[in-house]
């Protein structure tokens, strides 16, 4: 699944990142003032922030000016000083056009190398706006403190473009609140101070196609002790139990911790609600904070519930707050009454029961919103939880809290299940999140190898505690849902999702799949409600691996999101065999993929895999009985043809449980509501998507523990986490080739290293790290490999682009590859290929021209060397290792010896892909499942050491002897791959892949046939 780049496009460098700009982001917004407020008789007069007459430039940071930003190259919108007889103020106006699908906006922002603006003595901004009465929102946001615009807190708000012509709009700075989906520098203090201010900036509405125009920007009014001084609750939504007192603590709060100078009154009264008043005591009253009164001062106000002898859902009790001389909380708190007495609510019961129970309780309304996943940035306001009974929440690639710790995800996720509570069934929220190479968002977690290193170990044991520990990590921050593992089974080496896939055999795909286990424990799901595990989701169904070169019409997309055109036998065989494994395992939900399906001979053409029924209800869930839920890509039902009702029937009819709608989430419940109300969707198919919704969460024990355990969250990057991830690196290196037997190098020996990808932690973890498309760089906590040389004892010098001196040295290490990407992004022909850089290929020129010299290529997937292979002594496949570079360098320095294989074929030219294993011509450079070991001498005896092989694995296959039979093809492939040396050729190719592949399908016997076969055309 796709999401959220935080590094292209945006606010120069650091609001390029801006997350969902295009959304209402924000919560708790406050209504904006509209023109026409009369200044006061004291008023200090206005003062010019931008008159739009030419006096700021057009220019971007660090200099001070005008600059637009985007999600791609096509968001950013086009601004223009214009001359308009309408001008209000002057006879220039900013004008500008736009046709956004992602996000977009401009800003402007003050000199970098000149001081920061203070606005602390006004009451708030205001500014001319020509209205097009779109009905649409347009977010507003202020730059505050910080080392400059770029680098400063945001706060923001937003206002409606619902009217025509010239309006002034203006803006309280009390209107404006810190942004909690996205700050540039993880946040500073959290106040709005206004004494630094670096600009402003505004985010234009996504989906219309318009124009807009914009004057007289500046600062108005006098600023009061509201601007200073805040009331806050200390929670707003109170759960307590029936007949039991909820306390609510109101606090003073103000810029600086200073007193108040002025008196503050809060008025209250429980009014509303859905109780009734013999439910509690109704209270009312004021509380009143006198002038030099300290700030963070509390007074508890007590709500008194009354117990009675009835089964009931929850009830709630609003807390109606009227402040005076200070700024009132964004929303009045609310008492909730807790559910009590129901079946569904009895932990004893079966899940079938408390199911049914809950089931039969609902309403359309309330089903609905259990099939509604939103992005937690989208929310326009946390309340929305309860308003739309959402079930669920999810963070896309880079959606994080601030800062990015441990803590901050619990304390975000518990105040989101915390929202959950004012429903009147307290459904928790299951929250997701992609964490496909550990808890990979999280700075600081463990991040694995991605899955095509995984495969390369041949290890599922190693698989399963891979995924043991970012099960591990993702519960100890509150979550119980992540959107792994990806099954695909990748064809064509030119895929930017290739790393994605444990390899191009499904068989290799199938033996890996020990992951789930690790994710979720037993397949029973009986271990689900433990805090060391959580929910897998297999993705992506079905057949994105198989997606056509050149069939992809998304954007600017080559290969993701194409087209797999395949007969009915080979979709069995290649595409649907890893998820008949999945459903076996027990996996939890299934994701369908962006891309289409092509059945030859059923003559329906293309069809997209979220509106096909065949395939999700027919197959998926009868025919292979799969009993969790399917939940849907990001975004992926606004491909479907037609208008949006008819994406949401055919998709929910396909088979889809729940829906991610990142930011669609109002119009998706609504839609479908009225969808069910016409008879276009069945209750029947809404009653059995919630009642799968529902079973996992029961199964999850969300319901008797919403909240974050945290209990495990010092293992979070933990030397014991960390010693599986650098197993796993050590184990995914694959040695293609070891002339004079180069690797592994001795400490004594004088290194030479260089290369782009030695020292980049964020290079070797790839894509899926920190953020969506991942990024160079020192962007987490761990090890690179160079640092993994060092600290292995080696006499290492470092030269990134090996312009030092080569003179002195016993050995060089060249590491390259590439740098990090996502999905179609990394779409060879969309800006990529599959070739080294200039400055990687003049390094390894250099190095390997004057001594002896292996390459390791930190890569997501093969890269084309042949013109070089001559000149490199060792070639190493590293893949993306992760975090732990110490894994690497183990394999280097022979602490642990090379022992990984290929995973899928290694090319010669862009000219054969796709080429794959089992493919009628084969000529690659390596074939699938080679990979050359230091384990010790390799084995021999020629043919008469493989009859004997032979001999074992038939002894293997009568007996399904696994370790007698592995044990037999191992030895033999050691020998056949002795005897072919570096002459690999087409004869000897074919056999030998073909045999790894015969392995993992538990055929010893002919497998090792298949050996001598190509031992024999070596």
């Amino acid at each position: 699944m796709r999401r959220l780049d935080r590094t292209s496009g945006g606010r120069g460098r650091g609001r390029r990142a801006a997350l969902l700009a295009s959304a209402a982001l924000l919560t708790g917004l406050l209504p904006f003032t509209a023109a026409g407020t009369a200044a006061g008789a004291d008023d200090p007069a206005p003062v010019p922030v931008d008159a739009f007459e030419g006096e700021v430039p057009f220019a971007g940071p660090p200099a001070g000016g005008l600059f637009t930003w985007g999600g791609d190259t096509d968001d950013p919108p086009k601004l223009s000083l214009a001359a308009r007889d309408d001008a209000p103020e002057g006879g220039k106006v900013l004008s500008g056009t736009y046709d956004i699908s992602g996000y977009g906006g401009f800003s402007h922002d003050f000199a970098f190398d000149e001081p920061a603006h203070d606005w602390s003595a006004s009451k708030g901004i205001r500014f001319w706006w020509d209205g097009r009465g779109n009905g649409k929102k347009v977010n507003f946001e202020i730059k505050d403190g910080g080392a400059n615009g770029e680098a400063s807190e945001l706060w923001t708000t937003s206002f409606t473009d619902d009217f025509s012509g010239w309006k002034r709009i203006e803006i309280p700075f009390t209107d404006f609140t810190y942004r909690t989906d996205y700050q540039p520098v993880g946040g500073i203090d959290q106040v709005l101070g206004l004494t630094g201010m670096w600009g402003y900036s505004l985010t234009l509405p996504t989906g219309v196609k318009g124009d807009f125009a914009m004057d007289g920007v500046e600062l108005y009014g006098r600023a009061d002790q509201s601007l200073r001084a805040s009331v806050v609750v200390d929670s707003a939504v109170h759960p307590v139990e029936e007949g039991r007192s909820a306390d609510v603590r109101i606090s003073v709060a103000t810029t600086g911790s200073v007193p108040i100078d002025e008196p503050v009154t809060v008025s209250y009264e429980t009014a509303g609600g859905t109780a009734s008043a013999a439910d509690y005591r109704p209270v009312k009253g004021e509380l009143t904070f006198p002038a030099g009164t300290v700030s963070g001062t509390s007074r508890t106000i007590t709500v008194r519930t009354v117990k009675d002898k009835a089964a009931e859902p929850a009830e709630t009790v609003p807390l109606k707050l009227t402040v005076t001389g200070a700024r009132a909380p964004a929303e009045n708190p609310q008492v909730v009454v807790d559910a009590h007495g129901l079946p569904y609510l009895d932990p004893k019961l079966p899940v079938r029961k408390r199911v049914a129970d809950l089931l039969s309780r609902m309403s359309l309304e309330e089903k609905a919103g259990q099939m509604t996943q939103a992005e937690r940035g989208a929310l326009t306001a946390q309340g929305d939880i309860a308003s739309y009974d959402l079930g669920s929440l999810l963070s896309g690639g880079g959606s994080t809290p601030t800062p990015n710790v441990p803590e901050a995800w619990a304390r975000m996720i518990d105040a989101f299940q915390l929202r959950a509570q004012a429903t009147r069934f307290q459904i928790p929220l299951i929250y997701g999140v992609d964490a496909v190479h550990g808890h990979n968002n999280l700075i600081g977690s463990t991040v694995m190898p991605h899955n095509i290193g995984i495969g390369a170990t041949r290890d599922p044991a190693l698989a399963e505690r891979t995924g043991a520990v970012t099960a591990s990590e993702v519960r100890a921050t509150g979550i119980p849902w992540d959107f792994a593992p990806c099954l695909c089974v990748s064809r064509d080496e030119r895929w930017g999702r290739a790393y994605e896939s444990f390899g191009e055999d499904p068989a290799l795909v199938r033996s890996m799949e020990t992951v789930i286990q690790g994710l979720q424990g037993r397949a029973d799901g009986r271990d689900l409600k433990d805090d060391d595990k959580v929910l897998a989701t297999a993705k992506h169904y079905v057949g994105d691996g198989g997606t056509a070169y050149g069939s992809s019409t998304t954007g600017t997309y080559t290969v993701d999101q194409g087209v797999t055109t395949v007969t009915r036998q080979e979709l069995e065989a290649v595409h649907l065999a890893p998820f008949r494994t999945a459903v076996d395992r027990g996996v939890g939900t299934v994701m369908p993929s962006f891309s289409s399906l092509d059945i030859i001979g059923d003559d329906q053409g293309p069809v997209k895999m979220h509106a096909d029924a065949e395939m999700i209800n027919g197959v998926l869930k009868d025919r292979m009985g799969f009993d969790g839920f399917v939940i849907s890509d990001w975004a992926a039902i606004d491909q479907l043809p037609g208008d949006y009702a008819s994406d949401v029937r055919t998709s929910v009819n396909a088979g889809l449980d729940m829906i991610m709608v990142p930011y669609a989430y109002k119009d998706f419940r609504t839609t479908l509501v009225d969808e069910v109300k016409a008879g276009r969707i069945s209750g029947k198919r809404i009653d059995d998507a919630v009642a799968r919704i529902l079973t996992q969460k029961f199964r999850l024990g969300l319901f008797e523990k919403p909240y974050a355990n945290t209990g495990n969250a010092a293992d979070i990057g933990s030397k014991k986490h960390r010693a599986v991830a650098r197993e796993a690196a050590a184990k995914s290196q694959v040695l293609l080739k070891n002339a004079g037997g180069v690797l592994p190098l001795k400490k004594s020996q004088k290194v030479y290293v260089a290369g782009s990808n030695a020292d980049d932690i964020g290079n070797q973890s790839g894509g899926w790290t920190v953020t969506w498309q991942g990024s160079s760089g020192d962007i987490t906590e761990g090890t690179t490999i160079l640092d993994g040389m060092k600290k292995a004892g080696g006499d290492v010098t470092y030269s990134k682009d090996a312009s030092a001196s080569t003179a002195g040295y016993d050995v060089g290490v060249v590491v390259v590859g590439e740098t990090p990407y996502a999905e179609g992004v990394g779409d060879v022909g969309n800006g990529n290929d599959l070739e080294l850089t200039a400055a990687d290929r003049a390094a390894v020129d250099k190095v390997c021209g004057a001594m002896k010299c292996a390459v390791l290529v930190v890569s997501g997937r093969p890269q084309l060397i042949g013109d070089r292979l001559g000149d490199i002594d060792a070639l190493v496949a590293s893949w993306l290792p992760g975090t732990e570079g110490d894994g690497v360098a183990d394999v280097l320095y022979g602490k642990r010896a090379f022992t990984g294989q290929l995973p899928v074929t290694w090319p010669k030219s862009t000219a054969q892909l796709p080429i794959n294993v089992g493919d009628s011509a084969y000529d690659p450079q390596f074939p699938y499942g080679w990979g050359l070991t230091t384990l010790g001498r390799a084995p021999h005896g020629g043919l008469t050491g493989l009859r004997a092989l032979a001999t074992l694995a038939a002894v293997a296959d009568r007996t399904g002897s696994e370790r007698i039979g592995e044990a037999a093809v191992t030895k033999a492939r050691l020998l056949v791959q002795q005897k072919i040396g570096s002459n690999i050729t087409e004869a000897a190719a074919k056999p030998f892949a073909d045999a790894d592949h015969l392995l993992l399908t538990g055929k010893y016997g002919a497998a090792v046939a298949k050996l001598t076969e190509a031992y024999r055309a070596a």
